[in-house]
């Protein structure tokens, strides 16, 4: 089933969801970013029906998430890469994983994250771009930005 566009709201959130909001996009993405570049490897992955997988692909590659580059010539067989716009997911995967690791994990994570940098296992959280501490809902507010639309008042 199809479900219904919400990317004529105007909300980065729903813009997104346009994009990444089915349910296999997101773990062909993740699949993607472990190394599964190829349609069989991500098919024989996840058991997803080809169909949908050649969907989800064709998405994120119009929306250059994903790029398609030819590996074989004969026959022509491609593999799909990460764009910049697609690099830029990461944070939102690890988030998603992050949530279910602790509320859906009660034997606890199916995978563990290393940092490569201190070799330390880690758990992702979203930082300030600014002082680099820990942002949460307890210390963010929102306010307009460039991009609101407001509606216009309707004349009485």
């Amino acid at each position: 089933m199809k479900r219904t566009s919400v990317g004529h709201l105007n909300c980065s959130m729903a813009q997104t969801l346009d994009v990444v909001g089915e349910w296999w996009s997101l773990l062909v993405l993740r699949n993607v970013f472990f190394g599964h570049k190829r349609f069989e490897a991500i098919q024989s992955d996840l058991g997803i029906a080809r169909n949908i997988l050649s969907d989800r692909l064709s998405t994120l590659v119009d929306h250059a998430v994903l790029e398609r580059v030819k590996y074989q010539d004969t026959p022509e067989r491609f593999e799909y890469q990460l764009t910049e716009k697609g690099l830029d997911l990461f944070p939102v995967l690890m988030a998603l994983m992050n949530w279910g690791d602790k509320w859906l994990s009660p034997q606890g994570p199916p995978l563990l994250l290393t940092h490569r940098d201190c070799q330390h296992q880690t758990t992702p959280i979203t930082t300030c771009s600014h002082c680099g501490g820990e942002v949460n809902r307890g210390n963010v507010k929102t306010s307009a930005g460039p991009g609101l639309k407001r509606p216009r008042p309707q004349a009485t």
